[in-house]
């Protein structure tokens, strides 16, 4: 009965491995192709042209914007969104009753638990393992994007400043810079190209992707395009500030370093000494395993270490 919460978290653990394992097994060759160049880029290697490229990139992304607000399915695709991982709302339920059946399939088999309790940590284990798989390659290809974003600007700077228009300067960063940013920008560079706005094709892209430095991009260009101004200086001074917050935030990250790997190790030592006391004395126990408050005890003790993970994190996590 103590294992039952291992071994739940083992099949939450086996089953996020599992979408991981079949991303790659399914995506793995496209995506060392795409390391090398931005999608856009890749798509006109392949031989589209310019409209079809921009009507795939459009599709991809404006496509699943309309139902990201779907119950239960919403937050997935708005997650796939971010992290430019196309996919459809059948492509999702299949996904998720196919996670629900595996965990279902593991719990019948390691866990002695009634089948209502099995049907809702099934449901609970697939949902989960599949947001927290969606969450975490979105937040990488953010976190990307951000680091990239000063070196764009700064090629957009050089590009002003020997007299090139912000069209072509938004052209040169779709060219040279990698994914995600490379194929963002393309769309941008495309979208004017075909007659919309520069500044309106920024503001889509800021609407699009999470990242507040890239709404002050589009602030900023809103602002040069209606009241005038050394376009090229404002650019400039942005990248500075984003440059300038990246290293204030590393050096926060570096001085909290003791106290997050502190917070974590109090947070995990409890379960790793009961994980050596069952192995070094199982019956431990035993004497007080069948008392009325041994159960509603160990139901507070996991709630208050859950808890003590946010506290934890919450007095680490220093926003920049």
């Amino acid at each position: 009965m103590l294992f039952q919460p291992l071994i739940y978290a083992f099949i939450f653990v086996g089953v996020f491995m599992m979408v991981e394992g079949v991303y790659l097994a399914i995506y793995g060759r496209t995506l060392k192709r795409e390391k090398k160049v931005n999608r856009r880029l890749a798509l006109l290697q392949d031989g589209k042209d310019t409209e079809e490229v921009l009507g795939i990139l459009r599709s991809e992304r404006e496509g699943v914007e309309k139902n990201d607000r779907l119950p239960v399915i919403g937050p997935l695709i708005e997650m796939a969104r971010h992290a430019a991982i196309t996919i459809t709302i059948p492509q999702v339920i299949m996904s998720l009753m196919g996670l629900i059946v595996v965990s279902f399939l593991l719990l019948r088999i390691f866990t002695s638990a009634n089948w209502q309790i099995q049907i809702v940590v099934a449901l609970v284990t697939g949902y989960a393992a599949f947001y927290i798989w969606l969450r975490g390659k979105a937040k990488k290809r953010i976190s990307l994007f951000e680091e990239q974003l000063p070196d764009a600007l700064d090629l957009m700077v050089r590009s002003l400043r020997v007299g090139h228009p912000m069209t072509a300067a938004v052209g040169i960063v779709a060219r040279e810079m990698a994914d995600p940013l490379g194929t963002e920008f393309g769309l941008i560079a495309d979208e004017a190209t075909y007659g919309m706005s520069v500044t309106e094709a920024m503001d889509r892209v800021a609407a699009r992707v999470p990242v507040h430095d890239l709404k002050f991009l589009a602030i900023a260009l809103n602002i040069q395009a209606t009241s005038g101004g050394n376009l090229a200086e404002i650019l400039d001074g942005l990248a500075k500030v984003i440059r300038a917050r990246f290293k204030l935030f590393r050096k926060v990250r570096a001085i909290t370093a003791e106290a997050r790997w502190s917070g974590w190790f109090l947070s995990v030592f409890p379960v790793i000494a009961l994980l050596l006391v069952q192995v070094v004395q199982p019956d431990y126990y035993d004497r007080v395993s069948d008392h009325p408050l041994f159960l509603p005890g160990a139901i507070v003790t996991f709630i208050l270490l859950v808890v003590n993970v946010f506290f934890m994190r919450a007095l680490v996590n220093i926003k920049v």
